[in-house]
């Protein structure tokens, strides 16, 4: 199960980089209010799709049913994410998109901290697996600082401009790696990622909608600038689809390493933002060599770091340290301790107790794909100085990762 968590976090890293792509378009202009609320309405098509292809409503329903107190942590984390991924867009507008991502990959340092704290992570791991797991946190911090310092020579950018992109990145990091927290309590309590997902976007839906509709002076301008910005929303859209392939990658990750672990491996995706910005987007193309160097040797130094996280295996005692964790939650909410253990282990408890597929999800795939099809309808290329040949060279091992691990995580656990 290790295995399987490792790859599913570097599967994540490379959807979780691709989907960061799109919101180039706030260069254009476009608020990063809008860019969120359309990336967020992409997400939300796939949350409902993906998990209808994938098990079904019936599936997803029963499992709520199971866990309903978890519903409540579903929409915070939601909430959480949220407000990060806005802080994102105006990090890239600010700073780009090559430097922002290792800035918010901090979140590795706040979600081993939760989990040591809330769950029990490391709890008994050992002082090899201690040692990995500080020690690549250590270097992820020292990493972060090697990029910010790398952003003040960006060209074009002014220094409240830079320190603003930076704050912003940073900000984002320290509520994503919280919103880990509702998303290790659902899967102690043996919730399927596919069942978190669906309601986690009521709380990302729900709050974007509040912050645009606030910060842009209500319904009727944020329609019209909709309105204006119908050719962009495709790829807006395609974003925030994108982002859901990683995320519930990321989440089986949680699930089956822990986020102290799954973060880390999640965070990968630093290499791929780099890889979008510098050679699909030219970010690095008027910075001058020393301001390069730094902006490589501080991506290179969070890797290796987030990679000494990731090798560190829980030995037995953690593990032991962690079923304690889980019959906390068996004794708070009332649950099965032999069906979170199963959980754990890749088995699906609901299998079997489950009907079948209902009329209505073949409804929800084809409503989706109907809404795709309307926006590529109207979508134009942006106008943004994009390098196509390398856009479908990374194009191919995303894809190719994505079929794989896919394969092996339907194999191993058939989605659970």
């Amino acid at each position: 199960m290790h295995l399987l968590g490792v790859m599913c976090g570097f599967a994540a890293g490379a959807w979780l980089g691709a989907a960061e792509a799109p919101t180039k378009l706030v260069t254009l202009g476009l608020s990063p209010f809008l860019i969120s609320l359309a990336m967020v309405s992409g997400v939300l098509v796939a949350r409902w799709t993906l998990p209808t292809l994938m098990k079904g409503t019936g599936y997803v329903f029963a499992d709520l049913r199971e866990k309903p107190h978890l519903i409540v942590w579903a929409i915070l984390a939601g909430a959480l994410w949220a407000v990060a991924n806005t802080l994102t867009v105006f990090a890239i507008r600010d700073v780009g998109i090559s430097i922002a991502f290792p800035l918010w990959n901090t979140n590795s340092l706040v979600g081993v901290f939760w989990g040591w704290f809330f769950f029990r992570e490391l709890r008994g791991a050992g002082w090899e697996s201690r040692l990995k797991v500080v020690g690549g946190a250590i270097a992820i911090v020292v990493g972060a600082t090697v990029l910010a310092l790398a952003s003040s020579h960006q060209a074009g950018a002014t220094s409240a401009r830079a320190t603003t992109g930076i704050l912003a990145a940073l900000g984002a990091g320290l509520l994503w790696g919280t919103m880990y927290v509702p998303y290790r309590k659902a899967y102690l309590s043996g919730m399927n990622p596919l069942s978190f997902v669906t309601v986690f976007t009521i709380g990302e839906l729900g709050t974007i909608t509040t912050l645009a509709v606030v910060f842009r002076g209500g319904f009727a301008p944020l329609l019209d600038e909709l309105a204006h910005a119908r050719p962009a929303l495709f790829w807006l859209f395609l974003g925030g689809f994108c982002w859901v392939l990683g995320d519930l990658f990321q989440q089986y990750a949680a699930k089956y390493i822990g986020i102290g672990r799954g973060i880390p491996l999640s965070n990968t995706n630093q290499l791929w933002g780099l890889a979008w910005g510098a050679l699909v987007f030219g970010e690095l193309a008027n910075l001058a060599g020393s301001a390069k160097a730094l902006i490589v040797v501080g991506s290179l130094i969070m890797i290796v770091g987030a990679l000494g996280i990731s090798t560190a295996v829980a030995p037995a005692a953690e593990q032991s340290s962690r079923r304690e964790a889980m019959a906390r939650e068996c004794d708070r909410y009332g649950l099965d301790l032999t069906d979170l253990d199963a959980a754990q282990a890749g088995e699906d408890p609901l299998a079997g107790r489950v009907t079948a597929r209902r009329w209505w999800d073949i409804l929800i795939v084809a409503a989706a794909v109907g809404i795709f099809i309307w926006l590529a309808w109207g979508a134009e290329r942006p106008p943004i100085a994009m390098d196509l040949r390398w856009a479908a060279a990374l194009l191919v091992p995303t894809v190719g990762v994505l079929a794989a691990c896919g394969w092996l995580l339907w194999k191993r656990t058939r989605f659970s």
